[in-house]
């Protein structure tokens, strides 16, 4: 299998596990975006929750990801579909996305809307068909890290952090004589002066969403910085 739209991931093979990821969109909390154009950008009044994997993690330590994981049997049928108003997707991946992101933020579940799924996107690394499942948070609850041997943080990144062309930028990892280039968000934590960057997998799902919604501001692609590894 390949993916052949911009920033393409690469092939897997026929022994591939199946996993979801939730795009979670919610109402903006009380801390505002540091983006100067905050009160008029687009996609002002939104933010998106992510997770930073604990150092300590085989596959992708450190990353900035979705919460989300591999499907279990108790998800159903992956080939059985449920209505969204999306459309038809298939229900194991929107309750392996729903799941996961409990297990990993704590998040109450029923304040979750599932509004569709993108179409399933290969992760060679880790031989995984990704499907990314939108959703909105239409009653935020609590989040934070459950367990700290999976994350190491849980936290909500306003849109327009992410939209911001000084956030953005290439990252670059090296591997003998191939260099692998994604699409890099470098943002505010919330509440600290820290900042994370989201590469990778999950840098390229972001760049793609924000386009497909039509949010993506120009940015200079010619900016590149190693991946943070």
């Amino acid at each position: 299998m390949e993916d052949r739209e911009p920033w393409r991931i690469g092939r897997i093979d026929e022994n591939f596990r199946r996993s979801a990821v939730l795009i979670l969109f919610g109402a903006l909390d009380d801390v505002p975006s540091r983006h100067a154009e905050h009160e008029a950008g687009i996609g002002r009044d939104l933010d998106v929750l992510l997770v930073q994997r604990a150092a300590t993690l085989r596959s992708h330590p450190g990353q900035v990801a979705f919460p989300g994981g591999r499907l279990d049997p108790g998800d159903g049928d992956p080939h059985e579909l449920m209505t969204v108003p999306g459309g038809r997707v298939s229900g194991a991946h929107v309750r392996a996305a729903v799941r996961e992101a409990e297990e990993e933020t704590g998040l109450d579940p029923r304040g979750v809307e599932v509004l569709g799924a993108l179409a399933p996107v290969p992760l060679p690394v880790s031989n995984h068909l990704v499907t990314p499942v939108l959703g909105w948070w239409h009653d935020v609850s609590p989040v934070d890290v459950v367990d700290h041997a999976e994350s190491s943080l849980v936290f909500r990144v306003p849109v327009l952090d992410l939209i911001d062309p000084a956030n953005r930028h290439l990252a670059s990892v090296t591997r003998g004589p191939q260099t692998y280039r994604s699409p890099a968000f470098t943002v505010p934590v919330a509440g600290t002066s820290s900042t994370v960057t989201v590469w990778g997998f999950t840098g390229v799902l972001l760049d793609r969403v924000l386009t497909a919604l039509g949010w993506a501001e120009p940015w200079d692609t010619r900016r590149e910085r190693p991946a943070p590894l």
